[in-house]
């Protein structure tokens, strides 16, 4: 068991230092590998980036306690990230090379655009930044002119600051997921997990940047997705077949087969359109945003989109079914830890070998989420709160380092339950950045107060929704929090136009 675990993982650690050997040495290639990834390895980077730990441990966790209704996460969470994929990835990845950023941070405190919806082709929207910047924005590149756009620093710092916290929290989410594996199949030490999943993505990462999480996130959405359908067919075939197990899930409790959310405070559709929006909320998230930033062309978004929507549904809905599995063949106890099922489920139905290569699926889930969160957290302290660090490459690599510390200090002292952490970090990034960037994408100038207040509301939204008014459990926090971000962006709108009116008359 041990033996086949170790070889995956060292197999995905020789993946991430063999692309070194293309790397070339400047923060772009570092960060983007040089805006050149093809459509396949784009979507299934991303696959295995987002089909996180949240996967393995949370989701069989959350589907073990709720049963058949928890398919509507997955169902709504897919859907909104079609919609964000399908309708802003391109402009994003667009104006992203047009205003030469690097980090997500840097894209949103840019000041092209006009106060129209600019056009998608790339030598308009060079001609378009040559309009007068709105009152408040600060162009930190001194001197420049002609079609180079400006920044607005308080932006980019507020939105630096935002991904580091929860992009931080989200990573030693991730860690405390296979450090959790490791403990029930090894009775390692919760710490041994995290410095193992640690060293490895650090050791990669250092080596040979986003193309080095870019590389191995490929290898790793294949054990990810093989792992996750070899554990469902054993299970069914250990229960008799899928009508053998749907019976006993039901002899059970009837609940867990209705495939009806439990009327929620506000209502199912509410409950539903919540996880539309978690979906959505893709958006706000550096480490996903980046891999369109680093795509070879946007005329491949289309081939990306399906290659991932296929990989993303399947294993969405082999996850569900493991995790119901779980409720059958792992009697609930007083003290029994449901993230803990699959793990479990593994050890008690295959042979060693394979509970290994299932804990290698299980811990390239999160290594493949944690590598990217630990890359993007890098940007946002070296190139945004610190710009000067990242003119220079070997600062920038060691601003990896230093964060690999601060996400492993975070779980040795923060909560161990993944699926809160994890539902807590996506909301918040999703509700803090996730409006500016939609809009910053679609060509729509906000000023800079605007910029600031929207990441200011969508947060603040989210934490009173959580822990004030105690309404996450009925309605996922996205919703409040992005409908409140886009709301102060319609105001501040309008106070503009407003003032601009009043400047004129006098």
């Amino acid at each position: 068991m041990i033996f086949s675990f170790l070889l995956s993982l060292l197999c995905f650690l020789a993946i991430g230092i063999l692309s070194a050997t293309r790397k070339q040495t400047n923060t772009e290639d570092y960060l983007l590998a040089g805006r050149a990834v093809n459509p396949w390895l784009t979507a299934l980077s991303a696959v295995a980036t987002n089909n996180s730990g949240f996967m393995f441990i949370g989701l069989i966790g959350a589907t073990y306690q709720g049963g058949l209704s928890s398919m509507w996460i997955m169902i709504g969470w897919v859907c909104g990230e079609y919609c964000a994929w399908r309708w802003v990835f391109r402009e994003f990845r667009e104006r992203s090379q047009t205003a030469g950023t690097e980090t997500v941070a840097s894209f949103l405190a840019t000041t092209f655009g006009s106060d129209e919806t600019m056009e998608k082709n790339a030598h308009e929207t060079s001609e378009d930044v040559t309009t007068a910047r709105a009152p408040g924005d600060v162009d930190l590149a001194a001197g420049q002119s002609g079609g180079v756009p400006g920044r607005q620093r308080p932006v980019a710092v507020l939105a630096a600051l935002v991904a580091l916290v929860f992009l931080g929290t989200y990573a030693a989410a991730q860690l405390t997921a296979g450090s959790k594996a490791l403990h029930v199949l090894f009775h390692w030490d919760y710490l041994a997990g995290t410095l193992i999943g640690a060293g490895i993505v650090a050791a990669y990462c250092f080596a040979g940047g986003i193309r080095a999480s870019i590389w191995t996130d490929a290898a790793q959405s294949f054990v990810m997705l093989l792992s996750m359908f070899l554990l469902l067919f054993v299970s069914l075939r250990e229960m008799g077949g899928f009508g053998a197990f749907w019976e006993r899930l039901a002899a059970i409790d009837p609940a867990l087969i209705d495939w009806r959310p439990e009327d929620g405070k506000y209502g199912v559709g509410l409950f539903i359109v919540g996880w539309l929006f978690a979906g959505l909320g893709v958006l706000g998230q550096p480490h996903l945003m980046v891999r369109p930033m680093a795509f070879d062309r946007a005329d491949h978004m289309a081939t990306a989109r399906r290659i991932y929507f296929v990989w993303y549904a399947g294993f969405s809905a082999a996850a569900t079914l493991v995790g119901l599995c779980c409720r059958v063949l792992l009697p609930a106890a007083t003290d029994f830890d449901e993230e803990l099922a699959l793990p479990l489920l593994s050890q008690q139905l295959l042979p060693e070998v394979l509970v290994g290569f299932i804990l290698a699926g299980l811990f390239a889930a999160t290594i493949s989420t944690a590598d990217s969160q630990i890359l993007s957290c890098s940007a946002a302290l070296t190139q945004d709160l610190f710009p000067r660090w990242g003119r220079s490459y070997a600062h920038t690599k060691f601003g990896t380092l230093l964060v690999t510390g601060m996400v492993v200090g975070i779980v040795i002292y923060a909560s161990q339950n993944v699926f809160e952490l994890v539902v807590l970090s996506w909301a918040a990034l999703a509700s803090s950045l996730g409006p500016l960037l939609a809009v910053r994408s679609l060509g729509v100038r906000v000023r800079t107060e605007t910029g600031v207040a929207m990441i200011v509301a969508g947060l603040g939204t989210v934490l009173i929704w959580r822990y004030v008014l105690g309404l996450s459990d009925a309605v996922y926090d996205v919703l409040p929090g992005m409908t409140v971000g886009f709301a102060v962006f319609g105001i501040g709108r309008f106070a503009g136009r407003k003032e601009t009116n009043l400047n004129e008359e006098r």
